[in-house]
């Protein structure tokens, strides 16, 4: 009977490490959130989404993305009118002194006309001035073929982003459940715990020849070590809350619950790995993103080499100016600088001559898109790589929780067999009490592996760049 007595203990360090692995990997507690008016529920497509609208990192992200695009914008806008601008000058000017009454239009021929600086006028001009580029060989489209690209590559970065949060939040969200799983088994064995203590001290009450005091002070350790890690699971768990609220940009006195009663695995038929590679290769946003930054340095290569040869522009310029008291003169070789107007337009070639500052930028920007290339190519390899290490992780992960299943499945045909037995009065005290620890551990270990499982799943379908829209879309939903 002491033997029996002794293994009533739940032995609580073999699920600890699971305990202490769901408590950091999960946001909350929901053990008091039931019943409260600011209870949120919801599923992990609700949590992924208000991760995503709220999330700092994303706004930071698609910033960027907007000043790309309006960099885009400014090099469309540069192909026409690349310098266009009107100035104004106004100031005092001297009216005219005539003291012979020559005629205005005949004021050049008077050498007696002079200025009258006692006499001032007010002085407006106003210029305008444009460029209009007609052939660049390459430069103009270079750059809104480059700042185009620029845009891609942000685009990208947001989906990147987006993929990175959209995982973090799934994984916060089955680690919730785990969590709550786990704290139900523990709950579980702290009430063996109990029950272990009030029999040991009933059958040390009545003498029972089997039980001594060392059975008891094992109880009571045990309960000592359980009590301190409910406590820990506790403070864990607020830790958590505040997390999760600071993810999701919530009040303090709002408690997110999942709007599930227990964690099951994720219902997914798994492709094969060649479909699984096809598609990140099609549809990870890195590659994406290179590609476009291998686009953009391509292009600014014939930006660089557009210098080789002169550009050529139609320019005009158009002023007019006037003073009070001055006038026009009808002789093309005399004019009054303070008043008439002005036109001039042609064509122009501009040509710079620095051919062998030409060429280096030109190796500069070619070794750029070299080098973007390159990482291109081993970006593609380790993508591959990822894939294929997360589809394997993914079958090993369903092999565990195969495993984990039929053993909890067989604990539990175990515990009925030695129940049934105990009742006919024909079992063993210490082989029931070892069928509930092995119970209650199993039962843990096939939580935890389906944890697993949820998590490569999540996992697999981040390295293939699709699990936003799995996720949005409903598709990765429990059993």
């Amino acid at each position: 009977m002491a033997n029996s007595t002794r293994s009533t203990a739940f032995p609580l360090h073999t699920l600890r490490p699971a305990l202490l692995i769901a408590i950091c990997a999960t946001w909350m507690s929901i053990s008091q959130a039931a019943g409260q008016p600011d209870t949120l529920r919801v599923r992990i497509g609700a949590v992924v989404e208000r991760a995503l609208e709220r999330s700092p990192q994303v706004a930071a992200v698609a910033a960027r993305r907007d000043f790309a695009s309006a960099r885009a914008q400014l090099a469309r806008a540069s192909r026409y009118l690349t310098e266009f601008s009107l100035s104004s000058a106004h100031a005092p000017a001297p009216s005219l002194s005539n003291p012979n009454d020559t005629p205005t239009d005949r004021l050049f021929l008077d050498p007696d006309v002079r200025n009258d600086w006692g006499e001032l006028r007010p002085f407006s001009q106003v210029e305008v001035e444009f460029l209009q580029p007609l052939h660049t060989w390459g430069q103009l489209g270079g750059n809104v073929r480059a700042a185009s690209s620029g845009v891609r590559v942000e685009e990208a970065a947001v989906r990147e982003e987006e993929l990175d949060v959209a995982l973090q939040a799934g994984e916060l969200y089955y680690g919730l459940l785990l969590t709550e799983a786990l704290r139900l088994v523990a709950h579980d064995a702290g009430d063996i715990v109990d029950q272990a203590k009030e029999e040991i001290e009933r059958l040390l009450q009545d003498g029972a020849p089997d039980v001594d005091d060392a059975d008891l002070f094992q109880v009571l350790i045990t309960e000592q070590e359980f009590k301190r890690l409910v406590v820990e699971v506790e403070e864990k768990n607020r830790t958590a809350e505040v997390a999760l609220r600071r993810l999701l940009f919530l009040p303090d006195s709002v408690v997110v619950v999942a709007d599930e009663v227990i964690l099951t695995p994720i219902q997914l038929e798994p492709l094969s790995l060649e479909d699984y590679l096809d598609l990140a290769s099609r549809r990870r946003p890195e590659l994406d993103r290179a590609a476009a930054g291998l686009a953009a340095r391509r292009a600014l290569v014939d930006v660089a080499k557009s210098d080789y040869y002169p550009k050529i522009f139609f320019g005009g310029r158009f002023r007019a100016s006037g003073t009070a008291g001055r006038y026009n003169q009808p002789n093309p070789f005399h004019s009054d600088r303070l008043r008439g107007t002005s036109i001039e337009a042609g064509l122009g070639v501009r040509l710079g001559l620095g051919f062998h500052q030409t060429r280096a930028r030109v190796e500069q920007a070619r070794a750029q898109a070299n080098e973007v290339g390159y990482q291109l190519e081993g970006l593609r390899q380790l993508i591959l790589f990822e894939v294929e290490e997360a589809y394997r992780t993914l079958t090993t992960a369903g092999a565990a929780l195969e495993s984990a299943q039929e053993a909890y499945r067989l604990s539990k045909e175990w515990l009925q067999t030695e129940t049934v037995n105990f009742d006919l009065e024909i079992g063993d005290t210490e082989n029931l009490v070892r069928a509930v620890r092995s119970n209650l551990d199993l039962q843990a270990k096939e939580y935890q592996a389906t944890y697993d499982y949820n998590v490569a799943v999540l996992k697999l379908h981040r390295s293939c760049g699709l699990l936003r829209e799995a996720i949005l879309s409903g598709t990765l939903i429990g059993d």
